[in-house]
């Protein structure tokens, strides 16, 4: 079995000692630390690591500096491992558009209680980055796993109304995890004022979907906000799942809105692409589009198998332009999906769909 050599990047000598012991303790992982980003760089030197799990705030370089300058240099899978503040969160959304895969959140007090129970996650996401693809010449998340698998029946039972067959508006539902949000970023920018309403989920953490919406609402001409209860669902809109709770689509007589609803995590994961693709096949049916993008596990194949046979037009990522081919491969293998597109082409699908 290939090792996975992995690199530690943190200024806390508990930090780097913890998750140093709990990564080295996967059988086919290769563990080295270092206290800052230039011995860092020195140890790359002699050995180059699969994955960098990354802390943002250090001495004498700070963890985006080094992240842009490794990703202009030579891209490497990095996973950053941040605390929750808000303007950590902000800090953050920048590590992701300068091209970091994944996010594992800590907090500020009682770390190591928490670095133990998160471990198996940490390990699965570590996996999961040292498969990614990065992209060049990209300068430029997931959230904790539970035990129980549950599918999308924990928060919407099966059956229920079935869609209007025409409305006057029609709704695009995007689901992407590992690798999203630097896709959903190429995706949105290209996207002009006047284009469906779109709803979607990427997987992240409570509190980082709000700076990640800012962010976008910031460099898109479409509106970007982290969904709130009863929004409208309107033409140049998009309305992302806030981390941490589910997003449901509803509709009131020709129009749409959301719920934003508690739940277990769904396939692991809340919010949960499967909760939102059941919830648009009920809606809105034939009125929508549904894309599944980039991403780790199987989140969304089934909800997109749903919207198919409710008689949405149904699309997914391409293998060449994922970071991680696994949530658009099971849509696929499902015969969820009519048709594979690239990353470049979703922009135009989607004003298509209107």
């Amino acid at each position: 079995m290939k090792s996975i050599r992995v690199l530690v990047v943190d200024d806390s000598a508990v930090v780097r000692q913890v998750l140093g012991a709990l990564l080295g303790e996967v059988p086919d992982f290769e563990v080295t630390t270092a206290s800052d980003p230039l011995i860092a760089m020195e140890r790359m030197q002699r050995t180059w690591p699969d994955v960098i799990v990354l802390d943002v705030e250090m001495p004498r370089m700070d963890g985006l500096t080094f992240l842009r300058k490794l990703m202009h240099e030579r891209p490497t899978p990095v996973v950053i491992c941040s605390t929750l503040t808000e303007k950590g969160a902000r800090t953050t959304m920048e590590a992701m558009a300068a091209g970091a895969v994944a996010i594992v959140t800590k907090p500020k007090l009682g770390l190591k209680q928490f670095l133990g129970e998160a471990a198996a996650e940490l390990a699965a996401t570590v996996r999961g980055a040292s498969h990614a693809r990065l992209l060049p010449r990209r300068a430029p998340l997931e959230p904790p796993a539970v035990v129980a698998k549950l599918s999308a029946d924990a928060v919407l039972p099966p059956g229920g109304t079935r869609a209007m067959s025409q409305t006057t508006e029609r709704i695009v539902a995007l689901g992407t995890s590992t690798g999203g949000t630097q896709a959903l970023e190429q995706v949105l920018r290209a996207l002009p004022r006047v284009c469906p309403g779109i709803v979607l989920v990427q997987h992240m953490p409570e509190r980082f979907t709000a700076a990640f919406a800012e962010r976008l609402d910031r460099i898109c001409e479409v509106e970007v906000r982290e969904a709130r209860h009863q929004d409208r669902v309107i033409p140049g809109r998009v309305l992302i799942a806030p981390g941490g709770r589910h997003l449901v689509l509803r509709r009131s007589g020709a129009y749409y809105h959301v719920d934003v609803v508690d739940g277990p995590p769904v396939n692991r994961h809340r919010p949960s692409v499967d909760v939102l693709f059941r919830s648009v096949a009920r809606a809105a049916g034939a009125n929508a589009t549904g894309i599944i993008m980039t991403g780790m596990g199987d989140d969304g194949a089934a909800g997109l198998l749903e919207m198919r046979h409710a008689g949405a037009h149904t699309l997914a990522q391409d293998e060449a332009s994922c970071v991680v081919y696994g949530m658009p491969k099971e849509a696929v293998r499902r015969g969820a999906v009519e048709r594979s597109v690239g990353l470049d082409q979703i922009a135009r699908e989607i004003v298509a769909a209107g």
